[in-house]
């Protein structure tokens, strides 16, 4: 689940997010919200698994909740697009920063067979 998140939020919206000063402190913001929430900041190899499966419900459970809005998930097209993204699409950003900063310098969701986001 949170490869695909990547692919289809956090992909674009981190590289905007780097390039956009006031767009990346929105998504700094979110990013600290989604951490408290989960308390999620941990650093052994099993609790990555569990930070990691964590952030995949919560991103599950913020998809669900649009879904059951009969709303779509609107993902800005271009970076500029992201200056006015709405809260459900920087709040699913900083789940992928979240899992990025979990598994550095591997891919997002590798810690185990994760639900998709289909």
């Amino acid at each position: 689940m949170l490869d695909r998140l990547h692919e289809q939020v956090g992909a674009a919206g981190l590289i905007a997010a780097a390039a956009i000063p006031g767009l990346g402190a929105v998504v700094d913001q979110h990013t600290a919200a989604v951490r408290d929430i989960l308390t999620v900041g941990v650093e052994s190899g099993a609790v990555v698994v569990a930070g990691s499966v964590l952030l995949a419900g919560y991103a599950q459970g913020v998809l669900d909740h649009l879904r059951e809005s009969d709303r779509p998930l609107r993902v800005p097209a271009d970076p500029i697009g992201w200056l006015h993204a709405d809260w459900v699409s920087v709040r699913l950003l900083a789940v992928c920063a979240l899992a990025k900063d979990l598994r550095p310098g591997r891919p997002v969701g590798s810690t185990g067979n994760l639900p998709s986001l289909a």
